[in-house]
């Protein structure tokens, strides 16, 4: 990977900081401030008028959308739902989708997931609804499909499933998964929040009912995108105004509608993962999804790297143990890596690391139920190091030279 290309596109890297906590927020693009700046200069405008800048601003931002479904590889752009926040978008989907269950009906949680991902599913124990926990294996921290399918009944309305833990690094198999919840009649509904900084989307091939992302973990603004596949969105009821009808998609899911300019800047994102194609295979000329593939490979094989090099130094260490694999393969993980101390507590170890203006944390990330289940309270919850593709090899020995002196 071309790693100069790569970090002159995030403006603050140029600072004299590392930043390793990116699965609390990456760095954002320079395309996407430019981007944001440009609508607010020229395009502030409500939408809908007859005026020529209402409408403009109309047309940029279909564009946009149209371009944001690309980058899922959507059906359509209907099945794009704009948010302010992963969380709130999962409580739409779980206030709307449960309008028509019955008292009795049944949803799967993780106790590996984002609280984002399960409270709203909880919440639905006031409707009558039961909640059943997938809990992960405690020995090798996995999901395990076997459990699932023990879970699993005629009741079963959803499962909700993260793709990537933010704490453990794992990807879980969400193709088989889904598989396995569709030939049960069942809908499946996707955090895709710690997965999405590192690979493609692929809405299509992954077959999901919903899944759900935060763009500022993937080099964007404070903004959210959930998808949902057509034909659900257009029979669920919305929450939107009374006067929106049932094919008003995405909008009876956007109250208040959705923040113009951010949405607009999102094209920087598409921006830059074209221009990263091109820079690394000025070649080829692929579709859109072939594209994305070949660049998150070479993005893969990056953070594997530098996942190894972190985990072969953690791995040498008898009183650090690793929460999640101890791999880096990229098939298996993302670079978000975590560990407890068995002196030290995590909140130690990391108070000690700001001093070498590195930004690395502790605690639970909201992945409550994962750090209560596997007893991790008493460390202060975990050690969380959280690499992305625009880190480089010497950061990673730069901060293995400070662990070195903590730890």
């Amino acid at each position: 990977m071309d790693i100069e290309f790569v970090r002159k596109q995030f403006p603050a890297l140029d600072k004299d900081f590392i930043f390793m906590d990116n699965a609390g927020g990456s760095q954002i693009l320079g395309k996407v401030i430019q981007r944001i700046n440009g609508y607010l200069i020229h395009h502030n405008v409500q939408l809908g008028a007859s005026y020529k800048v209402s409408k403009e601003a109309g047309e940029k931002l279909a564009w946009a959308t149209k371009q944001i479904a690309k980058f899922i590889n959507a059906n359509r752009t209907e099945e794009v739902i704009i948010g302010s926040s992963s969380s709130m978008l999962f409580r739409i989907l779980s206030l709307s989708i449960s309008r028509k269950w019955q008292e009795g009906d049944e949803v799967i949680v993780t106790n590996t997931d984002h609280e984002a991902n399960i409270s709203p599913w909880i919440d639905l124990k006031e409707k009558g609804i039961k909640i059943k926990i997938w809990k992960a294996n405690p020995e090798t921290m996995e999901l395990e499909l076997s459990e699932l399918k023990k879970l699993l009944s005629k009741k079963t309305k959803l499962v909700a499933v993260t793709h990537c833990s933010n704490i453990l690094g794992t990807i879980n198999p969400i193709k088989e998964i889904t598989q396995m919840v569709h030939q049960n009649g069942s809908l499946i509904c996707v955090d895709g929040v710690a997965y999405a900084p590192h690979r493609q989307i692929d809405v299509q091939d992954l077959d999901i009912d919903f899944y759900t992302f935060s763009w500022y973990k993937t080099y964007g603004p404070h903004l959210a995108l959930m998808y949902g596949k057509y034909d659900l969105l257009l029979e669920m009821d919305g929450i939107n105004h009374d006067f929106f009808k049932k094919d008003d998609i995405p909008y009876k899911f956007q109250p208040g509608n959705f923040n113009f300019e951010l949405t607009y800047s999102l094209l920087g994102i598409t921006e830059y993962f074209h221009e990263f194609y091109k820079q690394h295979f000025p070649e080829d000329k692929d579709s859109a999804v072939l594209m994305l593939k070949k660049s998150y490979e070479v993005i893969a094989t990056h953070e594997q790297k530098l996942a190894k090099r972190l985990l072969d130094f953690l791995n040498e260490h008898q009183k650090v143990k690793i929460i999640g694999t101890p791999e880096a393969d990229a098939l298996k993980r993302v670079p978000t890596i975590s560990f407890i101390h068995e002196d030290l507590k995590s909140n130690e170890i990391v108070e000690q690391i700001d001093d070498y203006r590195i930004g690395i944390r502790f605690g639970d990330f909201y992945a409550k139920k994962l750090v209560e289940d596997f007893d991790l309270t008493k460390n202060n919850g975990v050690v969380r190091i959280s690499l992305v593709h625009y880190n480089t090899e010497e950061e990673v020995k730069r901060l293995i030279w400070a662990l070195g002196k903590v730890i």
